[in-house]
């Protein structure tokens, strides 16, 4: 047998418009798992990678100048799953691009 086909490259789309507001079980999700609540969880943008299902990689804000990058996945339609916090990185600034992690 031959070598598996090679995995698709990374495509990230920057929709025009930002998200306004990222799902309340993603903010639930990271709250729990800083073990902290957020004054502020505001989507500033977000990049969109398609897999099996989309991996939505969002910056938000969370309060004075701190910013966290959250890598949410969306399963298929058909999987009819909740939207789920797969990683994220704090201690961001406004200025730090958004890219896969």
């Amino acid at each position: 047998m031959g070598d598996p086909p090679p995995e698709p490259p990374l495509r990230f789309r920057s929709p025009s418009a930002p998200l306004s507001t990222p799902p309340t079980q993603v903010r639930s999700q990271l709250e729990e798992k800083e073990n902290k609540k957020f004054p502020v969880f505001k989507a500033v943008s977000f990049k969109s990678q398609v897999v099996a299902g989309t991996n939505y990689f969002i910056k938000v804000h969370v309060g004075d100048e701190d910013f966290v990058h959250l890598r949410v996945f969306k399963s298929l339609p058909h999987e009819n799953k909740p939207l789920t916090l797969s990683d994220y990185q704090t201690n961001k600034a406004k200025h730090d691009e958004l890219s896969y992690f």
